[in-house]
């Protein structure tokens, strides 16, 4: 970024503005870049500075300087000045952001399937704007929708980042403000729009290492592009590869056990399914009822009741699965894409685009724990096997009965055990290799032409845009083998090996693993195609300037697929169940919109400006609905702007949604009534209505939740609220101070909220609550049931207040400030009861499994100085403390630094260097006992560790 411009940074990452406008920039400003390129379908002609463009928000040309929503724009260069490797991890980095998904997220295997079908998302990179999920926030790619993400796992409802490749990237908008009326579906909580490189002149690369200082976690990230420059054939071609390493959760103190730093497995949360294995049998075998062996048996020793003993109470031995995770995945991301243009003559021009991309990415877990019985939570026939008096392994005497057939009806006999857990540490690491491919391109059309002395503007557009997955997950176990191999014995013919999950570690030979274990090859798809058509221009003159207008209309067609491993399809798998989904729909619509700048240069109307906007959208799953939006954009004197909006929204069931197949979420919940949890009183008196007996302890920290989609969803729908003010006062130049308050409320949210279903179930005996938890004999929680329901309502709001400053220009260079700051005032969810509703306040809490922190305050401060040839950019990130909500424990605030030197100059500053380091200070996460993983929140928190990187910059 030359220093002719000035730069605002958000979280490290800058807001480059021109620095001859006649505002002084604002962080999250509405002010964007004097230069900035067409947002949407190009129009002929080229655009030059002060000229009317088109900026996210409105596709309605107009003064960039009059904008009237709340938009952030960062560009390619400020990306690099962050040293991060992904988009995303930049975009999260924005005070409004309430996370997403990230390389932080280890989620194959560990959790299952989350209920809303769009499966565990591994490998990929989501934004979440004012923390209400990726799917309410729409992503663009040069005004176009992108096609939606898929990781093998689902149908996702959201835009996985990773599949953009970094290089093609110009600049990004980022409108903090409902949209649906301009945009359509999913632009509830704002508006992601990525613009690409459109005109380069020469070739640029740039390459960058990093390492965590631990030694651990090693990063590379080369980007190239070139331009052909001016002229009427304009082309843009460029490629990246981006490759990160992983960081054992082993390697981190936060993470080495199941609970925070803690340092043996008496400290809770290690599992059941232990090397040398838990036995839950009944008295009437063994007084000995929760058994453990004393020790692991030799392969072909076979075990008697002398090699047992009590399982301790201590959690002393339970297995400690928690180093076997990442921290940090690895992936590798292959990139590549071309923009063309071509015009012909000076009012019609052809564009198109086509991007390429792979990722392939890698979770891990501990090796699979193997849960055998009616205890066993699995929802499949091995919650129903019986292990026969004839395995020769097996040493009670009797055959160990679940009372149940295999296929799950009653076999006459009583159940004598109620839960195995036995680690199958012999087949290593659950491990999940993920190959992700995107095919992604466009065409435009698009022209100007002259009525009536007015220019108007035309565009006709066309995408693609497909998706395709690839999993194979190895340390999976074939029920139905496993339960021949554990039958008589006379059964166990043919390649058939009797099986041994009574001796402990090193038992099971490589003839028994053989038999029962499988390669589990699992793939997705997601396909978008879709055509618009979009006029703008203006119907005639105001006292304030041109009455602008834009008509257009959009048709779109969704289809997706996820396709399990048909062992897994079966209900044979070992590991996460999941069955076939296949779905998809179609959406038409019509929009139009109107900006009237009524009145302009007169006392206490400096601009006075009304604009509106309607959508109507005809959905072929979902139905018909109209959202409606408008503003008002008032300087009453030179220095001071204030705005309001008003805007309805919208969403449409996902595809995962609405088809998404019946799938199991282990969610770590504490069950009130369990032991542990200490129940007294009313609590007590509901737990033994409930049939839990005296002395219950929950068996393991997750509990099986299984959810699946809806046919008959309706679209959520939702009224937003944005009042903002700017003040940028003439006497200090380049100061300004931004505030921003958004009010959003969502009807008819689509959820299937576990944790408050079985809270609401103990607290009160909620009739409705209650049917939805199934336990066992001995009070274990089997399941938490429910299909996803338009049955939640969510309110939030809160305010973004930014502050900034940039010394002029001089010969020692320029100085700038900034600090941007989002609090959150509140963040209700609103849950049906038997008896109305119940309200969560969620602001200052963590919520935990699934992670998501709800902080009063986020902040960015950044000190950035810029020379002739050197820069220093100083940035901090805040962070306030949370509390868990599950449990009361504080997570305290984090103060994270990260420091920038830079170096350019040689040969007119063709070359570049920059040395940098994110978490100077080393500060580790605040510890989360609720968090599902690694025992910090992903979504908010950084790595543990210094993050240490080189760049080096070459433009030809």
């Amino acid at each position: 970024m030359s220093i002719s411009r000035v730069s605002l940074r958000i979280g490290g990452a800058s807001l480059a503005l021109a620095a001859g406008l006649a505002f002084p920039a604002a962080a999250q400003s509405t002010e964007p870049p004097a230069d900035v390129a067409d947002a949407q379908a190009s129009p002929a002609g080229e655009t030059q500075a002060g000229q009317e463009i088109v900026i996210t928000g409105s596709r309605i040309r107009r003064d960039p300087l009059n904008q009237d929503s709340p938009i952030v724009f960062v560009d390619d260069t400020d990306i690099a000045k962050t040293g991060l490797n992904s988009v995303n991890d930049v975009l999260q980095r924005l005070p409004s952001s309430g996370g997403g998904l990230n390389g932080k997220f280890n989620n194959s295997g560990n959790f299952g399937n989350p209920p809303d079908g769009g499966g565990v998302g591994a490998g990929a990179a989501e934004i979440d704007l004012r923390y209400l999920g990726s799917k309410r926030t729409l992503v663009l790619v040069d005004g176009l929708r992108f096609v939606n993400a898929t990781s093998a796992s689902g149908v996702p409802g959201s835009v996985d980042l990773n599949a953009i490749p970094e290089a093609m990237i110009e600049r990004i908008e980022v409108l903090q403000d409902g949209a649906s009326a301009i945009y359509g579906s999913d632009a509830i909580a704002g508006v992601v729009n990525i613009i690409t490189k459109q005109r380069q002149k020469g070739l640029e690369a740039r390459a960058q290492l990093g390492t965590y200082d631990d030694g651990d976690g090693q990063s590379q990230n080369y980007q190239l592009s070139w331009g052909n420059g001016e002229g009427p054939t304009q082309l843009v071609v460029g490629a990246n590869f981006v490759k990160q390493n992983p960081i054992s959760s082993g390697d981190r103190a936060i993470s080495l056990f199941p609970n925070p730093y803690s340092t043996s497995c008496t400290e809770g949360g290690c599992s059941s399914g232990t090397p040398l294995g838990r036995f839950i049998v009944f008295p009437s075998v063994d007084p000995r009822e929760d058994l453990t062996l004393i020790q692991a048996l030799p392969p072909g020793t076979i075990p008697t009741i002398a090699n047992f003993r009590p399982f301790a109470a201590d959690g002393s031995d339970r297995f400690n699965f928690a180093p076997f995770n990442f921290i940090l995945t690895p992936l590798k991301r292959y990139g590549a894409f071309a923009n063309v243009r071509q015009e012909f003559g000076n009012d019609i021009n052809l564009s198109g685009k086509i991007v390429w991309n792979r990722r392939d990415s890698k979770n891990q877990a501990a090796p699979l724990p193997l849960f055998v019985g009616p205890d066993g939570g699995n929802g499949n026939l091995l919650d129903r096997i019986s292990i026969d008096v004839t395995n020769p392994f097996n040493p009670f005497g009797v055959t160990l009965e679940s009372g149940f057939n295999l296929d799950g009806t009653p076999n006459g006999n009583t159940a004598n055990y109620a839960f195995i857990g036995r680690r199958v540490v012999e087949g290593g690491p659950r491990r999940y290799n993920q190959t992700v491919k995107t095919l992604y391109g466009t065409a435009t059309l698009d022209g100007k032409f002259g009525l009536l002395g007015r220019n108007w503007y035309w565009d006709v557009n066309g995408l693609y845009g497909r998706n395709k997955a690839n999993q194979t997950v190895f340390g999976n176990i074939n029920a139905a083998n496993l339960a021949q191999a554990l039958g008589p014995v006379a059964n166990c013919t043919g390649a058939c090996v009797p099986f041994n999950i009574f001796g402990g570690a090193g038992s099971i030979t490589q003839a028994m693993l053989d038999y029962v274990s499988f390669t589990q090859r699992d793939s997705s798809r997601q396909k978008l195609w879709g055509v618009s058509a979009n006029l703008s221009g203006s119907l005639l003159s105001l006292p304030g300037g041109d009455l602008g207008v834009a008509i257009g209309y959009e048709h779109r067609d969704y289809s997706g697929r996820f396709d399990p491993d048909p062992t897994v399809a079966a209900g044979l798998g070992s590991d996460i169940p999941a069955l076939p989904t296949k779905g998809g729909y179609n959406v038409d619509e019509l929009y139009a919109e109107l900006n009237a700048p009524i009145v302009a240069d007169r006392p206490f109307f400096e601009l006075l400006e009304l604009n509106g906007a309607v959508r109507y959208s005809d959905y072929s799953r979902s139905g018909s609905t109209t959202t409606f939006k408008g503003g008002v954009n008032w300087k009453p004197v030179a220095d001071l702007r204030l705005r309001a909006s008003y805007s309805e929204g919208f969403r449409a069931p996902t595809i995962g949604e609405l088809f998404g197949t019946p799938s199991r979420f282990d969610q770590e919940l504490n069950d009130p009534c369990s032991a542990d949890q200490n129940p007294t009183g009313q609590i007590a008196a509901n737990c033994a209505t409930l049939g839990v007996p005296a002395g219950y302890q929950q068996n393991n920290p997750q509990l099986s939740v299984l959810t699946s989609g809806n046919e008959d969803l309706k679209p959520e729908t939702s009224k937003g609220w944005n009042v903002g003010a700017v003040y940028s006062p003439s006497f200090i130049p380049r100061f300004s101070v931004e505030g921003n308050y958004y009010r959003i409320k969502i009807k008819d949210a689509i959820f299937a909220a576990a944790g408050e279903i079985l809270a609401r179930c103990v607290a009160s005996l909620d009739p409705v609550a209650c049917a939805a938890v199934t336990r066992t004999a001995t009070g274990q929680i089997a399941q938490i049931s429910g299909v996803l329901g338009n049955v939640n309502s969510i309110k939030t709001d809160g305010l973004d207040l930014n502050v900034t400053y940039r010394t002029p220009k001089a010969n020692w260079g320029t100085l700038g400030f900034t600090l941007n700051n989002t609090f959150l005032f509140n963040y209700d969810v609103i849950v049906p009861t038997a008896d109305g509703t119940a309200t969560i306040d969620r602001e200052g809490t963590e919520q935990g499994s699934p992670d998501q922190a709800f902080p009063k305050h986020k902040a960015i401060g950044i000190l950035d100085w810029d020379g002739e040839h050197f820069g220093v950019s100083l940035t901090g990130r805040y962070i306030k403390s949370v509390t868990e909500s599950q449990n009361g424990n504080k997570l305290n605030s984090r103060l994270y630094t990260d420091l920038q030197l830079r170096w350019s100059g040689i040969d007119e500053d063709r070359f570049g260097f920059a040395v940098g380091v994110n978490n100077l200070f080393d500060k580790d996460p605040p510890g989360c006992i609720s968090c599902g993983l690694n025992n910090y929140d992903p979504g908010t928190y950084d790595v543990p560790g210094r993050y240490l990187y080189a760049r080096a910059t070459v433009k030809m």
